[in-house]
């Protein structure tokens, strides 16, 4: 590409946008294509810093979700006891009594050990007219603490 000139490029170049059959007469200046290091540090760097703003959120959003799921199941297992004893005139021995009894159709994972692994409160049956013992309560058995500072297992 000797003898040419920065001129006979733009001719090129203008030539080939206005519809010129042959792609060889567009001959473009390597300087002028790609990024430069410069442009692409600062993309990385813009992205760097929304991901350093999203991924915080991001995780408060899901334990925040997490929470209100482990309320939830709480809240519909222990309402399920008190039907169970309502209705057969005794507590339950395990959660597997309102599974097999028809109540639920599984006991829940617990989200937050996403196992089934709760942590039951047992005590005397006032149902029962021969003073027997069963399931009065369940908790989780997460030991970690809650977004709002009370242990998941008070609950």
């Amino acid at each position: 590409m000797t003898g040419k000139t920065s001129s006979d490029f733009r001719f090129r170049i203008s030539d080939w946008k206005k519809g010129s059959k042959n792609p060889q007469s567009a001959i473009r200046n390597p300087q002028s294509s790609g990024f430069t290091l410069l442009e692409l540090m600062i993309v990385i760097s813009i992205l760097i810093i929304l991901v350093s703003v999203a991924l915080p959120q991001y995780q408060k959003t899901t334990m925040h979700a997490r929470e209100t799921m482990l309320r939830y199941d709480l809240d519909t297992m222990r309402k399920l006891i008190d039907q169970y004893s309502a209705d057969k005139g005794k507590l339950p021995q395990s959660l597997d009594d309102l599974v097999s009894a028809g109540y639920m159709r599984e006991v829940p994972k617990d989200p937050i050990t996403d196992n089934k692994d709760w942590t039951i409160d047992t005590g005397d049956d006032p149902y029962s007219t021969e003073g027997g013992t069963g399931v009065t309560n369940v908790h989780s058995a997460a030991s970690e603490v809650s977004t709002d500072g009370t242990p998941y297992g008070e609950w």
